[in-house]
């Protein structure tokens, strides 16, 4: 096969770190590496750290088999390319970019410019037993876009949409608009900020995440109440399987049976390619009005927020904080339970809102500055900027950041990650105890070190809150990555028997992906499973798409593989 140029058009771009977080340019200040190292002190010394990966330290097999002529002007075959489409964003698979270990690179990366290229592409993958791994911004972070397929294929090829990227129509009228999969966030708001709208989906990942990836996911945006799931905003999709295009209809609701739509959405790149969709905008916020709050008792905060949940206000921002995680953050006083309170509002001043929030809150024993809550509702050079000052500030850049500090993390040996579920409020004080205790219990039994975990609440409705939980623990005595990677391994598993066991969900906007189907298999009843995988043999008939990822295809048991594999160095 000839060689054949990177045909991405990435270089056009500020350059991206292909092992880690964002772009090179945005690596972290002196006061942020401080920060890093002072979070890591209470794990013992850390191992050297190491340089950062350079494309020349891999060697990569061999792309195997044959393109056609017809494919090659979109595929590309380049290290770069095939780096930038190995893993995806979370701990493992920055961990195994640190140690240089990329056993199953994609063997080509197509940048499909039109849907006939798809296609093309799914024909020629079908016919010749080629996995076809869908690529957004690639900024999974369960395994969801990594190429570990197994040998019952004969190669892999990850499918990016880089040029899907523009929206297509605005109907100001219904407030929606048809946008293609492949754009990014701040590109998609940019468009559609000139006509006073936004889709006002803001996951941490939205810099670098698209609208396809966020569609395939059930991603979770950053608002905390009522419209937060890109569930809420798909008005309809189109989706190029091997089998043909499906195409829902465009409504504002419908009791025709099963909606089609649910079953794209959280699809995960198993049924086919996403490739525009109608999405439910909203007029960007002209009001905004917020408090920080404090509390004596985590449980107490949680009462507060569960009565704000169920009290209609539909705050913006909902965000319990427990006393780790402000301490982590550096969030108010660093040592009280905190509740990062907003509105927001295109229609109307918010001032009743917010005191009848403040009432709830006073209710159960809250403390708030009464001057920074009337300093949040005054414009400042015509836009309310309280959301990024305060309480609330610390916290949004603490958020904003993380992702980077974890890249540090994992290249000094220490393991630094989170995840998160959803449970009931009759039982999140117990769940929250449970599931602590017993990651804490296995985190120590692993590394052989104590760990404390942090949490706080990304999303919360009128029946449950959803608990996002933070840990760092000690990757190895001597800073070795490899054994960080088996030790995070084991502590991924118990955090998903975790938080399954004491009754929540596997992922609440995370994603499944290869990382959490031991979970998912025990979250969802088995004739359920079965009958996704018949619906993805029906859009899928040869198997070829993610798979493993969610489930297996039909007949062709592929497993949990990839980073739950045993790894060696």
């Amino acid at each position: 096969m000839s060689t054949m140029n990177n045909v991405s058009t990435l270089s056009g771009k500020p350059e991206r770190r292909f092992w880690g977080w964002g772009y090179l340019r945005d690596g972290l200040v002196e006061r942020e590496l401080r920060g890093v190292h002072q979070l890591l002190a209470p794990l013992g010394p850390m191992g050297p750290a190491l340089p950062e990966p350079q494309v020349a330290d891999f060697t990569l097999a061999p792309s195997r088999g044959r393109l056609p002529d017809s494919l090659s002007s979109m595929v590309s075959c380049t290290p770069y390319d095939r780096l930038t489409h190995c893993y995806g964003k979370g701990f493992a698979d920055v961990a195994r970019m640190w140690m240089r270990h990329v056993p199953q690179a994609p063997d080509w990366v197509a940048f499909p410019r039109t849907e006939t290229d798809i296609t093309d592409v799914l024909d020629w993958a079908s016919r010749n037993n080629v996995a076809v791994v869908p690529f957004g911004g690639g900024t999974s972070v369960v395994g969801g876009v990594e190429a570990a397929v197994g040998p019952d294929y004969a190669a892999t090829l990850s499918l990016d949409l880089e040029h899907f990227n523009q929206v297509l129509e605005v109907d100001t009228a219904s407030r929606a608009a048809l946008i293609q999969a492949g754009m990014l966030g701040p590109d998609l708001e940019a468009a559609l900020r000139p006509h006073g709208l936004t889709l006002r989906h803001f996951p941490q990942s939205f810099e670098f995440s698209t609208l396809g990836g966020w569609i395939a996911t059930r991603a979770g945006g950053h608002y905390a109440t009522q419209y937060t799931h890109i569930d809420d905003f798909v008005q309809s999709t189109r989706m190029v399987t091997p089998a043909g295009v499906v195409e829902t209809r465009r409504l504002p609701g419908s009791g025709a049976g099963p909606a089609p739509d649910r079953l794209v959405i959280g699809s995960e790149g198993t049924m086919g390619v996403i490739t525009q969709a109608w999405m439910r905008l909203q007029s960007r916020p002209t009001f905004r009005a917020s408090a920080s709050v404090a509390f004596d008792d985590v449980f107490a905060a949680a009462r507060c927020v569960r009565a704000l949940s169920q009290s209609g206000l539909q705050p913006s921002n909902c965000r319990m904080l427990d006393a780790r995680e402000v301490a982590f953050a550096g969030v108010g006083d660093r040592k009280s339970p905190t509740l990062v309170l907003g509105f927001e509002s295109a229609d109307h001043p918010l001032d009743a809102w917010l005191a009848r929030a403040l009432e709830l809150v006073a209710d159960h024993g809250g403390r708030w500055d009464p001057q920074a809550v009337a300093d949040s509702m005054r414009p400042a050079d015509g836009e309310p900027a309280a959301h990024r000052s305060g309480a609330a500030g610390d916290w949004r850049n603490a958020f904003i950041r993380m992702p980077y500090w974890r890249d540090e993390t994992t290249r000094l040996g220490a393991i630094f990650d989170t995840f998160e579920s959803a449970i009931t409020w009759d039982r999140f004080e117990a769940f929250y105890d449970g599931v602590r205790q017993d990651v804490e219990s296995a985190i120590e039994c692993v590394t052989g070190h104590a760990s404390r975990l942090s949490c706080r609440f990304t999303h919360v409705y009128p029946d449950g809150p959803a608990p996002y939980f933070t840990f760092t623990a000690r990757g190895s005595s001597s800073g070795d990555i490899a054994s960080a990677l088996a030790r995070w391994r084991d502590i991924k598993l118990a955090c998903n028997d975790a938080v399954v066991r004491h009754g929540g969900t596997s992922t609440h906007h995370h994603a499944v992906g290869r990382d959490h189907r031991s979970a998912y298999e025990t979250e969802v009843p088995p004739l359920m499973r079965q009958a996704l995988a018949g619906a993805k043999a029906a859009f899928d008939p040869r198997g070829v798409m993610n798979p493993g990822v969610l489930f297996d295809p039909v007949g062709r048991p592929v497993g949990i593989r990839g980073v739950l594999e045993p790894v060696h160095s």
